[in-house]
């Protein structure tokens, strides 16, 4: 698309892309949901902050109730504007994470496309429950898929537990460990994310796992 070649020809800097996966279900509803949105608030803010991070790190935003959709396709930091999210439903996670590993795939076709280089994505979940209301298949074609992604370095996945989240059941959907939030300390959170990002954005290494920014906002 013109769109595309304009905006890769105004600002060729390397991208390091990141997809939120956001648990907007209805038990979401309330404190936890009002936190989330702060949160998001903040990483647009902390971002910002950084000139490098604006041109380089690109964000996207999708939600999954008892539909999965993408409330925010990829911009730059400098672009980004956070979206006010609304929780209802049930908790389809299993085709949040497929969508968003599709998302990718495209994504970085576009990048080698108009010769732009990118780091290793990122995929981010955050979730206070655990896959609900969709067919458990899905559920294993999305485990599969990070496991193969993991391994070929086309991905780096990360799972948030929020409150009542089934730990234990990330643990099998994800590689990585998963982390439990602190309260609802989504700030603190998003705070360690946007300087992740950065560091990312300003490595000289595109495919590597970096040392990342201790991790202070997990607990009990």
């Amino acid at each position: 698309m013109l769109e595309d070649a304009v905006e890769f020809a105004e600002n060729p800097e390397p991208r390091c892309p990141c997809i939120l996966l956001l648990d907007t279900s209805g038990s979401m509803k309330g404190e936890p949901l009002d936190a989330l949105n702060e949160g998001l608030r903040t990483f647009q803010q902390e971002l910002d902050r950084d000139s490098l991070a604006k041109k380089r790190v690109e964000v996207a935003i999708v939600t999954f109730n008892s539909d999965v959709e993408i409330v925010q396709d990829f911009v730059t930091a400098d672009d980004f504007q956070p979206p006010v999210l609304k929780a209802k439903g049930l908790t389809h996670m299993g085709e949040a994470i497929l969508r968003g590993l599709d998302m990718l795939q495209i994504r970085k076709a576009l990048y080698r496309e108009h010769g732009v280089s990118y780091y290793r994505p990122w995929l981010f979940l955050i979730t206070d429950g655990e896959p609900q209301g969709e067919a458990e298949e899905l559920i294993e074609q999305a485990t599969q898929r990070i496991r193969d992604d993991e391994a070929n370095k086309h991905v780096a996945f990360f799972a948030v537990g929020v409150e009542a989240a089934d730990m234990s059941r990330l643990s099998q959907i994800s590689v990585r460990d998963p982390l439990k939030l602190k309260g609802l300390n989504f700030k603190e959170l998003f705070v360690w994310l946007s300087a992740s990002m950065q560091q990312v954005s300003q490595s000289a290494q595109m495919d590597e796992q970096l040392p990342l920014p201790p991790v202070t906002w997990t607990g009990a």
